[in-house]
């Protein structure tokens, strides 16, 4: 069971194909390193898709990279370095510590620069179906042309404005709705230097708002699974591809949308004017490990927000380690019991099922790991009462090894 932000309702989760799973997930805007916050939306993402897979789906998963947008370009003329030395250094960072944090590597790892073609195609046919008009040299999508434009989010459509109204910019700071019509294409301009394509639509490049949608298509098509991103892409963004994707191909683009919650620092809202950005670097110079990163950013339930304190986090890193060294002891554990015991053999059962009835309820990591140590105290217990043979312990060794290619964070 998953809860469709869609429909508000939890689930049971069916993919178009009996057994492939197409899944996009929305990456990060490369001119900053990703923080721990988008590391915690981009690792629930990874459990899902490994979820999927320990379920026996064959899962085709595109995770993007935003490398052109106004933040990137003004970013770059900041530093004083190109565009492509900017977003290519922190490409390089950002995939290392995924790596590190031991996320799966998706099938598709597509760029905004990489798929501009897309993007011009998809703004030649919303052109030609009068979804999309120029202005000044640049292409705007006007959402009143879409029916039911904003359902994602649920947008009172009556809120908006009857004057014509066009936002020129790629993001808005701020939740916020830009009640309006939205850029789709910038027109060349002397201030964009080497940042620009010579295309059918002249030269230019494509604003965030169609990017999205040319990488998920041209990666994926345009009928998808599921679609992952954080809760602030409620905001705007994902309205926005559903009208851009569904006025070209004219069917439903998504089956089920699903959205993290924030991450807080003390129960503030991570930001550069607070000084509270953490980045995984800082915890790691503290003497953690990726792990224990990976772990604490997992074990909650990713619809709830998640605030980090150092208490807190410090908290997670020992009872990683308290599970990691039950689980030692029992690969170790030495045992001349010849028969196999029924309790034991109903609690490492038992481990399987609590793991799987968690994750089924809608991807509750928390529950899920709360209940593998609560069982694994209990078989320890047994264990070291003499009560369980070699085979028992190898078979609940076994079992964790099958849960540990989704949370990756026991051995």
């Amino acid at each position: 069971m998953l809860l469709n932000s869609m429909t508000r309702k939890l689930e049971k989760f069916k993919p178009l194909d009996d057994k492939t799973v197409k899944m996009y997930t929305c990456g990060p805007s490369i001119y900053q390193l990703p923080h721990i916050g988008n590391y915690r939306t981009f690792l629930f993402e990874d459990v899902l898709h490994r979820y999927l897979e320990y379920l026996g789906y064959d899962v085709k998963r595109a995770l993007n990279i935003t490398d052109v947008e106004d933040k990137a370009i003004t970013e770059a003329e900041k530093e004083g370095v190109t565009l492509k030395e900017l977003t290519e250094r922190n490409t390089k960072v950002f995939l290392e510590e995924l790596r590190r944090l031991r996320a799966k590597w998706p099938t598709y790892l597509p760029k905004s620069s990489s798929s501009v073609h897309q993007a011009v195609n998809i703004i030649d046919t919303l052109l030609r179906k009068e979804y999309a008009y120029w202005y000044k040299g640049s292409v705007y999508f006007d959402p009143t042309k879409f029916k039911n434009f904003g359902r994602l989010y649920r947008v009172d459509i009556n809120r908006w404005p009857k004057e014509k109204k066009r936002f020129h910019r790629d993001t808005y700071p701020g939740n916020r709705w830009n009640l309006g019509d939205f850029i789709l294409w910038h027109g060349y301009k002397k201030e964009d230097k080497e940042v620009y394509w010579d295309t059918s639509l002249g030269k230019g490049r494509p604003a965030w708002n169609i990017q999205d949608p040319a990488m998920a298509t041209q990666s994926l098509g345009y009928k998808v699974d599921v679609y992952c991103g954080g809760v602030d892409n409620l905001i705007r963004h994902h309205d926005y591809s559903i009208a851009i994707v569904e006025s070209v191909s004219g069917e439903p683009f998504v089956k089920v949308w699903l959205h993290g919650e924030h991450l807080f620092v003390d129960g503030r809202k991570m930001s550069k004017s607070r000084g509270n950005i953490i980045y995984p670097k800082d915890l790691i110079g503290q003497g953690c490990q990726w792990q224990h990163v990976r772990f604490f950013l997992i074990n909650g339930h990713y619809r709830q927000r998640l605030n980090y304190t150092d208490k807190k986090f410090a908290a997670a890193c020992a009872r990683l380690q308290q599970f990691k060294s039950m689980v030692k002891k029992l690969q170790k554990m030495k045992t001349t019991n010849q028969k196999s015991n029924l309790k034991a053999e109903k609690l490492i059962a038992r481990l399987k099922d609590d793991f799987e009835q968690s994750l089924n309820d809608d991807l509750h990591v928390k529950n899920a790991f709360d209940t593998l140590f609560k069982n694994m105290s209990k078989l320890l217990v047994v264990a070291e009462k003499g009560k369980v043979n070699r085979q028992d312990c190898e078979k609940a060794i076994a079992v964790l090894e099958g849960i540990d290619q989704v949370l990756q964070v026991i051995f």
